[in-house]
Formats: structure tokens, sequence, C-alpha cells
């Protein structure tokens, strides 16, 4: 029993301040990867032009017109 009491006790090689520096890492990186594509829309628009100039019933917003 006292093997076991020592072993759950240091069950983890890596020290505890770790696990957040890692998990805030991962989120800056998720948050750059969502900056990066801000204005991805703004610099395809040219494409879907005609598309918004056909009456379809659907603003640019993607909202039905009334």
């Amino acid at each position: 029993m006292t093997l076991l009491a020592e072993a759950a006790e240091n069950a983890s090689s890596v020290p505890a301040f770790i696990f957040p520096v890692v998990a805030a890492a991962f989120f800056a990186f998720l948050g750059f990867v969502t900056w990066s594509f801000r204005d991805v829309a703004y610099r395809h628009s040219n494409k879907f032009e005609a598309t918004r100039t056909h009456e379809t019933g659907v603003d640019e917003y993607g909202h039905t017109k009334i």
C-alpha cells in the first residue's frame, strides 16, 4: 500500500504550472489562426459581385428580403 501511495503522489513528471502554460499557448495559437482569417470575405468579394447584383431574395448579409 505504501508503494501505491508513493506512485499516486508522483503520477506526473511534469510540474503543475506547465499545464496552464500549454493551455494558454494553445488558445493563443487558436486566436492567431482566427485573427489571420479576419478579412477573407473582403479579399474575395470581387468573385461574388455578380451574385449581389441579381435579385435573389437574400441581401448581402444572408437575410431574406421582405
